[in-house]
């Protein structure tokens, strides 16, 4: 077993919207992630997602209203409940989610990642 330095992580890669596999435990994935600009509108029928954000912020944008998140907030989105996350600047985020998540639900799109990578 051995720690895993966060910005370490993130420095292996400049890529916005394309998230890293960072670890794994109980079916879930932890993955980092670099956001920068509008992502597309989805949901996730079967799947809660959390959103921590370690440096930057961003507004997580639902139907009925928005909700901004800042370096060491988090945010938790429902099953079920379409959002999309937006970053007006680079924002680095750590995604909670089942293995099972696609990275843009049901929705395809360019910015739909077919193979998670890891790092």
């Amino acid at each position: 077993m051995q720690a895993v330095n966060l910005a370490e992580k993130l420095d292996m890669f400049d890529d916005f919207w394309s998230p890293r596999i960072v670890g794994e435990l109980n079916g879930q994935l932890v993955k980092l992630v670099k956001l920068h600009g509008e992502f597309v509108w989805h949901s996730h029928e079967n799947e809660d997602e959390m959103f921590l954000v370690v440096r930057g912020e961003m507004t997580m944008q639902f139907r009925d209203g928005n909700t901004p998140v800042r370096a060491g907030e988090f945010i938790i989105v429902p099953r079920g409940v379409e959002h999309c996350p937006i970053a007006n600047d680079e924002c680095h985020l750590m995604l909670f989610e089942p293995a099972a998540t696609k990275h843009t639900g049901e929705v395809v799109s360019e910015r739909t990642i077919n193979q998670q990578l890891r790092i």
